[in-house]
């Protein structure tokens, strides 16, 4: 049996409605802004139940922008958890702020609450939660540390489309949240795209000027921005994704939960520890094992794709230049490992992965540490 990774063409619901709607658009030469981005801003902010959405080119543009849209103080600090896409820290950096990286709990790979605690200091202007891999970070906890301080959230939302923290979306605790649109993300367009949110009309008419060079129409310019707009095209495509979304995130939970009872015990493996309170979206599935090379070497010797997100920490980085070993995400690039979940993704396949996951452990005569 071959298992891959992921298959993006096999997640395309609805492919004929997508391919006709393509079509519509470019016959109708509707190729930026319009009836179909304004739809999308609309749906996915009911989506998220927050009360504004700007569509944008990518969830990086829509970090940096989120950043420059809330006016921080100059030379100021702005906190990061370690383990994540090198966009959240390139967005402090080249919005000319210092990035200060943040341990990450093992227990689920979100930021460490009591390593934040030691990194908060009179020069923290902003934090950047990561809600990694579908996981929700503890806003709750948080918004609690901060308190009435004058430090802003911004929710780091690319890999967590329908994650909730018991009813709460992510991305509705914070100042601002960004989302990614990746065809690789659980709600994929069919290039790069991005989008911001926020319950602020300030930061929202900010963010639909940085968009598009500072002007909300034609030669409207009142300050310098950028040109990074969701173009027609993904608009509509997401549209149509949008609505059976939910669908994708139940049968990622089935699959992920499926993983958790098949390898329950299972050699040294660790995995999520989740807050049953919570809504997960699973954009991954990731173990942590002592022995990560040789099993994935194993499994892809029996035709099972896996992935490293992420190999390694971004401290590890020279040129954020910012180098400190933090004790819980040392070494941890050498140990995670994502495998694969997916709608697409059959019963049958999750458990030829577990088998084989099983069979490696048993003829190495790993042991439990469980």
């Amino acid at each position: 049996m071959k298992v891959k990774f992921t298959n993006l063409y096999n997640l395309i619901q609805e492919k004929n409605k997508i391919f006709s709607k393509i079509n519509f658009l470019i016959k109708n030469s509707k190729f930026v802004g319009g009836e179909d981005l304004l739809k999308f801003e609309k749906n996915f902010s009911k989506f998220i139940k927050a009360k504004y959405c700007v569509g944008v080119g990518n969830g990086t543009d829509a970090l940096e922008m989120a950043v420059k849209s809330l006016g921080l103080p100059k030379n100021s600090e702005i906190i990061v958890p370690n383990n994540t896409w090198i966009s959240t820290a390139e967005a402090v950096i080249n919005n000319g702020f210092k990035v200060i990286f943040c341990d990450v709990n093992l227990n689920d790979y979100s930021i460490c609450i009591q390593d934040l605690k030691k990194k908060i200091n009179k020069k923290t202007s902003a934090i950047i939660p990561v809600h990694l891999y579908g996981n929700p970070s503890n806003m709750i906890e948080i918004k609690k540390m901060i308190g009435k301080k004058r430090i802003k959230i911004i929710e780091d939302c690319a890999q967590a489309h329908g994650t909730k923290i018991l009813k709460q979306h992510v991305g509705t605790f914070g100042d601002i949240a960004t989302f990614s649109f990746f065809p690789g993300k659980n709600l994929g367009a069919f290039g790069d795209g991005g989008a911001i949110i926020t319950n602020s009309k300030n930061i929202y008419q900010k963010c639909l000027r940085l968009r598009n060079h500072g002007s909300l129409k034609k030669y409207d310019h009142k300050f310098s921005g950028r040109n990074s707009r969701l173009d027609t095209i993904q608009a509509a495509v997401l549209n149509i994704k949008l609505r059976s979304y939910k669908k994708t995130i139940k049968k990622r939970n089935f699959l992920a939960n499926y993983y958790f009872k098949k390898l329950h015990k299972i050699g040294d493996l660790k995995f999520f520890n989740l807050n049953e309170n919570n809504t997960h979206s699973f954009h991954q599935f990731v173990i942590r094992t002592n022995f990560r090379d040789k099993l994935a070497k194993h499994l892809s010797n029996r035709n099972i794709d896996t992935m490293i997100h992420y190999p390694y920490m971004l401290n590890e980085l020279k040129f954020f230049k910012n180098f400190k070993k933090l004790k819980k995400s040392y070494g941890l690039g050498k140990k995670i490992l994502s495998l694969p979940i997916s709608e697409e993704h059959s019963i049958e396949e999750i458990n030829y992965v577990c088998e084989e996951i099983k069979k490696f452990f048993s003829k190495n005569k790993i042991k439990s540490l469980n």
